[in-house]
């Protein structure tokens, strides 16, 4: 196995890593970090919590100029509560190396006088959303001359229908910004293939795929119960119980279908919270802060509220809605099983919705094995017939 330091990683950092107690690079991370370091693109695919964030912010930290007081690298995430994430661990690492980098967060929504005032501070890191980056970016408050590097994480949202054009915005801000070419690295745990084309702006890029391993697989148990569409809350609370929960995220697609679960479960005692779009960034943010102190048993979310957050010892994962496609699926079980850890995925699916249950199967090459419990276990799961 090899060790940071032989990946081009510098004593200062490694040093740091080992006071997180992270002492072997992940595969991810093994195949990216030289490629960055040698200033080339990177379009890089990996299951999520195999270390993505680390094997972008270890080269861009590294590479850092401290005594340069101008951003040298942006980093865009597709929501607040990553983009949070992602700046605290870039500060932790950089404190706990002895970096004088400052990093500063740029999130659409938030305080832009606040903001404002953070950029005087001259961050040498800006994490945040590419809309609000681009609006200071063109109020000529957030310098981009110096910048070199750019990192899209959870690229393939970042780059979907309803992005794309913003993202698009800040890589143009940055090529009218400076003579010479930006280094981009596109990560994600999934990537489509209206991704892949759309990042056509790569200059030869070393393109990486890592699958999850066998051992990274049997850590997660994927299962399913056939519940009427009408029952589907009244067995969240049931497994809740009778699963004793610590730690559970609970996918609901519809903001307006989540706010009415939210409601019933907490009539019926559970502690949940939800990491809903209706509600403020402050409330979000203490959301997951209960959470991860095990204050909340449940916390509710859409997929794009959780795309990318990194939750330890989260147990269970349920898809109150069944995933819209099998990227999500994959997001969505990535919440759990996390660098080592068991987990389990249960999906809730209405007897009419059972064929969904199989195209998952045949798209990701898993067994879903039904959790026998309660009236949905006299209602087989039917294979259909080809």
């Amino acid at each position: 196995m090899s060790k940071f330091t032989d990946l081009g990683v510098n004593e200062a950092l490694d040093t740091a890593l080992a006071k997180q107690g992270i002492s072997e690079p992940t595969p991810i991370q093994q195949q990216a970090l030289p490629q960055i370091l040698a200033g080339t693109d990177v379009l890089a695919q990996a299951p999520t919590g195999t270390g993505k964030t680390l094997a972008y912010l270890l080269p861009i930290l590294q590479r850092i100029d401290a005594a340069l007081p101008q951003a040298q690298a942006v980093v865009l995430a597709p929501t607040y509560e990553l983009a949070m994430q992602i700046a605290g661990v870039a500060r932790d690492l950089a404190q706990a190396a002895g970096l004088a980098v400052r990093v500063q967060g740029l999130i659409g929504g938030a305080s832009l006088a606040r903001q404002i005032e953070g950029l005087k501070k001259k961050p040498q890191l800006v994490v945040g959303s590419a809309g609000r980056i681009a609006e200071l970016a063109r109020m000529h408050k957030l310098k981009l001359t110096a910048v070199r590097c750019l990192v899209l994480d959870e690229c393939d949202r970042l780059l979907d229908d309803q992005n794309a054009a913003t993202t698009a915005e800040v890589g143009e801000l940055l090529g009218r910004a400076q003579s010479q070419p930006v280094q981009y690295l596109l990560f994600s745990a999934t990537m489509t293939k209206k991704a892949r084309e759309r990042a056509g702006f790569l200059q030869a890029p070393a393109e990486i795929t890592i699958e999850a391993s066998n051992a990274e697989l049997g850590a997660r148990a994927n299962l399913y119960q056939l519940v009427p569409f009408r029952g589907k809350i009244e067995r969240i609370r049931h497994l809740a119980r009778r699963l004793q929960v610590k730690r559970g995220l609970v996918f609901i697609n519809r903001t307006f279908d989540a706010e009415r679960t939210l409601a019933k479960l907490r009539y019926d005692g559970l502690m949940v919270d939800s990491l809903l779009s209706t509600r403020g960034k402050q409330a979000r943010q203490q959301a997951i802060a209960r959470f991860k102190a095990g204050k909340t048993q449940l916390l509710l979310s859409t997929d794009l509220a959780a795309r990318g957050l990194d939750i330890p010892e989260v147990e269970y994962v349920f898809n109150l809605d069944l995933p819209e496609s099998a990227q999500v699926y994959l997001h969505r079980a990535g919440r759990t099983a996390r660098a080592g850890k068991q987990g389990t995925v249960i999906t809730l699916a209405d007897i009419k919705e059972a064929y969904k249950l199989e195209q998952l199967e045949h798209k990701l090459g898993i067994t879903l094995k039904r959790l026998s419990s309660g009236p949905s276990a006299k209602h087989p799961r039917k294979k259909r017939h080809k």
